[in-house]
């Protein structure tokens, strides 16, 4: 076991916790692919835990024509039906419905914005919001620009996308580091 001091959580409820932490989870993510296939995750999380969306990572990337919002856009009826019988996904057909709109009000924003990325760090200032918590209970589940990004993605029309949703959101993709000070991650995801 390496040993490097993480965030308690990372030795949770699934071995690929600790890889995730470790490469991924707040870490500034600002390639819009990356953005959307934590979009559609973490949509997919709401109501079970982060351990069951890891476990079905790959399954969610082949059902999602690997996280494309422009091919996930164009999902007709009968292959979002075929997605709702893959055992590889979550089957709620009101998420696997919110990702392919999702992918359409995603690639408006990238129209009006450039990118997605563009338009999401903006709510942060372009520049990532540094934490520096000491215990798990200091970690907020919202924050005022996740309610900002929240309302205004609900106003874009988006679904799945509650503030604690997109704050979970901003944790992974390295809009808000809250990676505890006394993890190995925390100075590296600066």
């Amino acid at each position: 076991m390496n040993a490097q001091k993480r965030c308690p959580w990372a030795y949770g409820a699934s071995p690929l916790y600790i890889p995730y932490h470790d490469k991924e989870w707040g870490k500034p993510v600002r390639d819009d692919v990356r953005q959307f296939e934590f979009l559609t995750l973490e949509g997919a999380q709401a109501g079970l835990s982060w351990a069951t969306i890891l476990n079905k990572r790959e399954g969610y990337r082949r059902a999602f024509a690997g996280f494309d919002p422009e091919k996930v856009a164009g999902f007709s009826a009968k292959k979002i039906a075929a997605i709702l019988k893959d055992p590889g996904i979550v089957r709620n057909r009101l998420k696997v419905n919110a990702a392919v709109n999702n992918a359409k009000r995603f690639l408006e924003v990238q129209q009006e914005f450039g990118s997605f990325s563009k338009y999401i760090w903006s709510f942060v200032g372009g520049r990532q919001k540094v934490n520096r918590w000491t215990s798990l209970s200091q970690l907020p589940a919202t924050s005022k620009e996740s309610d900002a990004l929240s309302a205004d993605l609900k106003k874009r029309g988006f679904k799945f996308v509650g503030s604690t949703i997109v704050y979970a959101h901003m944790q992974a993709t390295g809009l808000v580091n809250d990676h505890l000070v006394t993890c190995f991650r925390h100075k590296a995801c600066r």
